[in-house]
């Protein structure tokens, strides 16, 4: 293993170098932080307090996948939050390892999630006799586990793709958080090699929307044998699915399945799949759902009661 003991930190240029245009990033990625948790923290509380969406294998993986969104953007924003306030952005090595892990595990675990999730509504809609007896609860447990497994394992190729690398100086990286690709242009010796393997890596985990389109390919196709009420049912879902991974998987594909250079708005890219794409899930998923709603008005209507109670 490199030894990177020449440097003890990355300096960040962020987004921009302007205090004005910081000022505004502050307060911009704050606000949508706080509308993104909170949306995505709401979703995990009803669908956990309503036993009949938890014992829906639709929503049960839509319960961990909120809860991953809102992981996987706090890993983000906080620190976008914080050096947004800061002239000089600097972020230990160990810090810069710790993000770069967290960012790909639950990234990694998403992408697993929504792979079951499109699994989940083929089963619902071209296997609808055999659904209960598929998607039972083992399954999905088991599922799950695999999910944060490959998760883990991702992250992890990816820190030790880092850990070869010597960093003897400038630490200065390009970018607003620390990702791949950006830390390649700081090392010092060839990286061609290195951006091969994380095309290979990440890319590999990204090119699964290729698979999931198919797969909703298939199932619309095989709507034509189901009732109008019915179509309409399964294709008001099955576009909430598609709009949700072509939001996370296409911005994805293109920061990290293709050959390391850079690009200007990169750092945009990234900002919209790391950020937007967690708050527009709420939005996608859930709010226009009637068994969502009417479980948030219960929920709503318990924590009225015991609060008036107290």
């Amino acid at each position: 293993m490199q030894n990177h003991s020449f440097v003890i930190g990355f300096v960040l240029l962020g987004v921009s170098q302007s205090p004005d245009v910081q000022k505004t990033i502050f307060v911009v990625i704050l606000l949508i932080y706080i509308a993104l948790t909170r949306g995505n923290l709401l979703i995990v509380v009803i669908i956990s307090n309503s036993p009949a969406l938890w014992d829906s294998p639709m929503y049960y993986f839509l319960d961990f996948l909120s809860f991953l969104d809102a992981c996987f953007s706090s890993v983000i924003a906080q620190r976008m939050i914080v050096d947004s306030l800061h002239e000089r952005k600097t972020i230990s090595f160990e810090g810069c390892m710790t993000q770069l892990f967290a960012e790909h595990f639950f990234a990694g675990v998403g992408v697993i999630v929504l792979s079951t999730m499109a699994y989940d509504f083929y089963v619902a809609n071209c296997k609808p006799l055999h659904y209960s007896s598929i998607m039972n609860h083992r399954l999905c447990v088991l599922l799950m586990v695999v999910a944060w497994t490959r998760g883990f394992v991702h992250s992890m190729i990816q820190i030790l793709f880092i850990f070869q690398l010597p960093f003897c100086g400038p630490n200065i990286t390009d970018h607003f958080m620390c990702d791949l690709y950006p830390l390649l242009e700081p090392a010092c010796t060839n990286t061609h090699v290195f951006g091969l393997l994380v095309v290979t890596n990440s890319g590999f985990i990204c090119i699964l929307i290729s698979l999931l389109l198919v797969s909703y390919g298939v199932i619309l196709l095989s709507l034509r044998t189901h009732s109008s009420e019915g179509q309409q049912k399964a294709l008001s879902t099955c576009g909430s699915h598609i709009a949700a991974v072509v939001l996370f998987f296409i911005p994805c594909i293109f920061v990290h399945a293709r050959p390391p250079s850079a690009f200007s708005f990169d750092k945009m890219v990234a900002i919209f799949y790391t950020i937007l794409t967690p708050l527009l899930n709420p939005l996608i998923y859930m709010f226009r759902n009637k068994e969502v709603k009417s479980a948030m008005r219960k929920v709503w209507t318990r924590i009225t009661v015991i609060s008036n109670e107290k």
